[in-house]
């Protein structure tokens, strides 16, 4: 599969390209904070079965289990120091370079999802996300790059996010797997980079004019 040649191509670039960058990244890690280097989360891939998806470590160990539990806020307490620039950076989610290569995810896709938060989604989108490859990036991810925004001040964040963020990225994921495609691929790949270096860009509404409408609890 095309898509397939690229994700291998792109990821093993990726990995000689940042080795440089992965060396003091874990001394870091190993050295401070939790002396942890690496954050392994089960997450649901293509055909509903699970594996680990790599991160560097950014939070506290029982970050799952203390505080707003699989959602992160804006100044969350749990997040490390040295954290919070790597997830600023969004450098946190390069491991998943090695996950791609196992052909656990692709590049391009609906992001994995932990058991819990899949089974939040609707019969049909869960049956649909079981069909394809998750993804390091997608339309789901640059749209709610900044999660964190839409739940700040929410009284409840938990009731919001599983009220009106998950409904939305329900929508967002059901567009991609329809719309799924090699230039699309290419497509996001390209916006996932330009809103890395331009952060309040929004050039995904000009390139993807048929996306679902953002529902107005979700306009900041």
């Amino acid at each position: 599969m095309l898509i397939r040649f690229f994700d291998i191509l792109f990821s093993l670039l990726a990995l000689l390209f940042l080795l440089p960058l992965f060396a003091p990244i874990t001394l870091i890690l190993r050295f401070t904070g939790e002396k942890e280097i690496f954050y392994r989360q089960e997450r649901v891939g293509q055909f509903g079965s699970t594996f680990n998806l790599l991160k560097f470590a950014t939070m506290l160990k029982e970050s799952p289990t203390i505080g707003a539990g699989e959602i992160t806020l804006k100044n969350d307490p749990r997040v490390l120091p040295f954290g919070r620039f790597l997830r600023k950076t969004k450098i946190n989610e390069l491991p998943q370079l090695i996950n791609i290569l196992f052909g656990q995810i692709s590049i391009v896709g609906p992001r994995p999802m932990v058991p819990n938060t899949f089974l939040k989604y609707s019969p049909k989108a869960q049956l649909e996300l079981k069909k394809v490859r998750p993804g390091l990036t997608g339309i789901g991810s640059i749209i709610f790059r900044d999660e964190e925004k839409f739940l700040e001040g929410k009284a409840d964040p938990r009731k919001f996010y599983d009220q009106h963020i998950i409904p939305y990225k329900n929508d967002l994921e059901l567009w991609y797997i329809k719309n799924e495609s090699i230039t699309t691929y290419f497509k996001i790949i390209f916006v996932t980079a330009w809103v890395i270096m331009f952060s309040r860009s929004k050039i995904y509404e000009k390139l993807f004019s048929q996306l679902p409408k953002l529902p107005t609890s979700l306009k900041l």
